[in-house]
């Protein structure tokens, strides 16, 4: 019960600093694009993901790895080769950092200049710190959570994040007198700064706790030796697996910039103009859609354990019952978010980003509206993934993102070299991508777990709920616009939505007091507003 317990403490504390780091991160490129605009964004959204594909590679399955190895060591009281584990490991992940960082340093130059973004140089070669730094801290983080302490892991998240924001907008807002690229370059390194600082905090707490830890390796029990190329292979074993799944997104981008930004110059955009139009994609309107899987997160995160249980004690009614009404919970969030931001979104883009000029705004507010669509897709995928996973099958998401990652890279290409689309074919080719991994995950759930989902409850009655909510929010910005003026009309708007919204799951009923079961507390929310007779 105890284990049980500390699972489920763990497992809330990851959560929480999740959605906090997830919400810092999605309102950080807000005031950063106020500063840098259009091209600085450019130049940002050229570096990320080429620094998130090397960071894939070097570290993703390694924390899971090594806190796999660390468990079961101390499982059988053998702490000294729990720690021999984490040293060896935080040995290869130091060399594999200096490595990779040093690879960035040397090339990063040659590799802007592959993509067509040679400007973006400063934001590539400010993340060479952090490159070094994120292998060590994984290797502190694999290694508490084996120890099953999962505080240092979120306090250093929330370290890392704020970091990140606070000295990225100051370095970007101190270096914009020295041109856009140097600014763009001081937002990138803000990243590097959080990460030391992250890694930091990881070492302070491992050496605060030395002398609890010193206790228990003196009353390690010798189990075999565990030899440095064993634990190698081992980690290597279970890490490879992983990384290849979570280093499919970074790729995708990775290749979507260079994609995007040679063939938008080859119909005759200037390389200052391809990287303008690519700031407006993924810099500003991507991040508005990236905002409503703040939300979903929460749902997605519980789903996991809840799923893997049920499905250990062959309760295929209770997997059933849980996964239709995450996917009802994630429709919940996403149905409203795409039809809101759709009929919203140059209204919204002209609140958030209101020191570019009219023409900008346009078009990042018509690049929303493409990628608006894309958020149902998006917490789809996060929701379905999480079901996969639940059911001991985490290969199956990362197949299907893989073919909906091929399709994005083919429809990037032809649709970005036809001038009456030009960067409109990215945003196609995003949602595309997404709307083929979120129908194959979909099918996959409903093949493995033989789920029954009512199309009524699951899709209809909240398709009717959000595109009331929509109908609502139009027509109330365009009766204030004139009256109250456009930003305070669109807040509005905004808010008579949610209250329509609201009104019309009840109507409807949408929403049932087990769906409340998937949020954090959410059971005593759901009994409450089934005590006043809301809900079903």
């Amino acid at each position: 019960m105890d284990k049980n317990n500390n699972f489920l403490k763990g497992a809330a504390i990851l959560s929480i600093a999740g959605i906090i780091t997830k919400i810092l991160g999605a309102i950080y490129r807000i005031p950063l694009s106020n500063i840098i605009q259009s091209e600085g964004m450019g130049y940002y959204s050229t570096a990320y993901p080429l620094y998130t594909l090397l960071l894939s590679i070097s570290t993703a399955g390694f924390p899971v790895a090594i806190a796999k190895l660390v468990s079961e060591k101390r499982a059988v009281k053998d702490f000294k080769g729990a720690e021999r584990v984490f040293k060896v490991a935080l040995m290869g992940l130091s060399i594999g950092g200096l490595l990779t960082s040093l690879f960035l340093f040397l090339t990063a130059d040659s590799m802007v200049e592959r993509m067509g973004n040679s400007n973006a140089y400063y934001a590539l070669v400010a993340l060479v710190p952090a490159l070094f730094v994120v292998p060590i801290m994984s290797a502190f983080r694999g290694y508490f959570q084996g120890r099953q302490l999962m505080t240092p892991t979120a306090l250093s998240q929330i370290m890392e994040q704020l970091f990140r924001v606070g000295s990225g907008l100051l370095l970007t807002y101190l270096l914009l007198d020295k041109g856009i690229p140097m600014a763009a370059g001081g937002a990138s390194l803000g990243g590097s700064i959080g990460a030391i600082m992250a890694t930091l905090t990881m070492i302070f707490i491992y050496f605060y706790g030395r002398k609890e830890a010193k206790k228990e390796l003196e009353s390690s029990i010798y189990t075999e030796e565990y030899g440095i190329g064993t634990i190698i292979k081992d980690l290597l074993i279970i890490a490879i697996p992983i990384t290849l799944g979570s280093a499919i997104v970074p790729i995708m981008d990775t290749i979507d910039v260079a994609i995007v930004l040679k063939r938008l110059q080859s119909i005759g955009y200037l390389e200052s103009e391809a990287n303008a139009l690519y700031g407006n994609l993924k810099g500003m309107a991507q991040t508005v859609i990236n905002l409503p899987q703040v939300f979903s997160l929460a749902i997605a995160m519980s789903l996991v354990p809840v799923i893997s249980d049920a499905n250990a004690r062959r309760k295929k009614k209770e997997v059933e019952t849980i996964s239709s009404s995450g996917i009802r919970m994630t429709l919940l969030i996403g149905l409203p978010c795409a039809f809101g931001l759709f009929v919203l979104a140059r209204p919204i883009i002209g609140l958030l980003y209101y020191k570019n000029d009219l023409e900008t705004i346009t078009n990042i507010g018509n690049l929303l509206s493409v990628l608006s669509f894309g958020v149902i897709f998006l917490t789809l995928v996060q929701i379905l993934s999480s079901i996969l996973q639940g059911l001991g099958k985490p290969i199956v998401p990362a197949i299907n993102l893989f073919i909906g990652a091929i399709v994005k890279v083919i429809l990037s290409y032809i649709l970005t070299a036809i001038p009456s689309i030009n960067i409109y074919g990215a945003a196609i080719s995003t949602v595309a991508a997404f709307g083929i991994a979120a129908i194959l995950d979909l099918i996959s759930v409903i093949s493995l777990a033989k789920v029954k989902l009512n199309f009524k409850d699951i899709f209809v009655k909240p398709f009717i709920s959000s595109l009331s909510m929509a109908i609502a929010a139009f027509l109330s910005y365009l009766f204030l616009m004139d009256i109250i003026g456009e930003k305070l009309a669109t807040i509005v708007a905004i808010l008579v939505g949610v209250v329509v919204y609201g009104i019309f799951l009840i109507i409807t009923g949408t929403i049932t007091e087990e769906d409340f079961n998937l949020l954090p507390k959410g059971d005593k929310i759901g009994k409450k507003l089934s005590k006043f007779k809301l809900l079903k």
